[in-house]
């Protein structure tokens, strides 16, 4: 089915409004197409296309609540989706954390959609494997690629006159390339709303330099260096940080921002002077919904300033609580940086460890953000400001609390897994073992 237009979707929202008899009735419309190419061994072995849509209907009877969704979107099928929801609403138990629905609410503009995503067919997709593969295969190299493109459309109505619509894009491609032997690998990837700005070849030679600068590995001793983390490094373990700025989680003692005793690190100087982290729908690499997904505004919003905690993450339900206005977790994050460049922190390094990646990332201490994981895809010895061999991976033991206080420069942020995040310069990485990991 193609995208519903905004017009054909709120019909259908009132369409199951009107043959609701709960309290209230939340209506939710989802769905378009999602494309997909896989390769391996340097040869495509799946490709495929989905056209989806969805429609969910949420009933209430008090604080007790139902839900029901379809794929049918005839007048027979509504109705027995809407009567299913209140069947089940009225067997249901009562939640004592159930907020009312919110009434109409005014949403920004997004800028989320893009025609190139939209245009993709499987002609692009075929493409895109040739431009990865064969650069690879030119070089004696394997690749192992996945792209997965999407363009579709949500829509959002209830019974207090609550309305949004939203279309979007996104395309996301990784790549691995191992070298002939084995030996060495590297990893790339980009993810984008705009295909347009998506370059396979530049991407995958990205992985294939790594690829092949990897080759037969030394071991080095574990310990506490300098690291040089490029920018999917960085997001592998900021956006662990990010994530956990939880207002409940700090009230009820459960997070690194929980005081001993009582009380929360709002306020706080927890990071080096240097972190500024914020949130902003309408950024231009990383836009959002214009709505969270308790339905109200997102909004630019600053979360650390200076190196101090200024907001948390508030529902509706745990703002009320504690008398204060509710605050949306972001769908993204912005970690502002610094002017160095990753050539220029790499020559201003006596002795560190350049890493590209991190993987299977494991919570040791939930209130510290003790983090454990592996160096991956391509890890590498730094001595008086030039790379001068690849090393062995790495277990590491890290708080991105400690990280962002041991930062000696930054540079500009890139896009990564849906957030901007600049390559970082840390002291006194621990690393605490050596991986046989390629």
């Amino acid at each position: 089915m193609a995208i519903l237009t905004q017009e054909e979707a709120k019909a259908i929202i009132d369409k199951v409004l009107s043959y609701a008899k709960a309290d209230e009735t939340e209506v939710s419309i989802r769905g378009g197409r999602t494309g997909n190419i896989r390769y391996a061994r340097n040869t495509v072995n799946t490709s495929g296309e989905s056209d989806e849509i969805s429609l969910s209907i949420t009933s209430v009877y008090g604080k007790k609540s139902g839900s029901t969704s379809i794929n049918e979107l005839d007048d027979e099928s509504l109705k027995k989706a809407v009567s299913r929801a209140e069947e089940i609403a009225v067997l249901a138990p009562e939640n004592p954390e159930y907020m009312p629905m919110l009434g109409p609410q005014n949403y920004g503009a997004s800028r989320t959609f893009a025609k190139a995503t939209d245009s993709i067919n499987p002609d692009y997709r075929a493409q895109l494997a040739v431009d990865s593969i064969k650069p690879c295969v030119d070089n004696n190299l394997t690749a192992a690629g996945y792209l997965e493109d999407f363009s579709g459309f949500v829509a959002t109505g209830n019974s207090k006159g609550l309305f949004g619509y939203n279309q979007s894009t996104s395309v996301d491609f990784t790549v691995t390339v191992r070298s002939s032997d084995g030996t060495g690998s590297g990893y790339a990837g980009r993810d984008f709303n705009d295909a347009s700005l998506l370059k396979a070849g530049e991407v995958t030679n990205l992985a294939a330099q790594k690829a092949m600068a990897s080759v037969n590995a030394q071991a080095i001793e574990p310990g506490k260096y300098t690291v040089i983390l490029e920018p999917m490094a960085a997001n592998d373990l900021l956006r662990l940080l990010a994530s956990g700025m939880d207002a409940r989680s700090a009230d009820e003692g459960r997070s690194f921002l929980s005081k001993k005793g009582g009380g929360t690190k709002l306020g706080e100087k927890l990071f080096d002077e240097r972190v500024n982290i914020y949130s902003d729908p309408a950024h231009p690499e990383i836009p959002s919904a214009p709505w969270s997904g308790e339905g109200f505004p997102l909004e630019k919003t600053t979360w650390v300033e200076n190196g101090a905690v200024k907001n948390m993450f508030y529902s509706r339900y745990w703002a009320e609580k504690q008398g204060v206005q509710p605050v949306a977790r972001p769908q993204g994050f912005i970690f502002a940086g610094g002017n160095e460049s990753l050539p220029e922190m790499i020559r201003n390094t006596e002795r560190g460890i350049l890493v590209t990646r991190f993987w299977y990332i494991r919570a040791v201490d939930p209130q510290t953000l003790l983090y454990t994981g592996l160096t991956r895809d391509g890890t590498f010895y730094i001595e008086n400001g030039q790379i001068k061999f690849p090393v062995k991976n790495f277990r590491f033991n890290e708080s991105p609390i400690i990280m962002l206080n041991n930062i000696e420069s930054m540079g500009k942020p890139e896009r990564t897994s849906g957030n901007m995040v600049p390559p970082m310069k840390i002291r006194d990485f621990t690393f605490t073992s050596l991986s046989d990991a390629v």
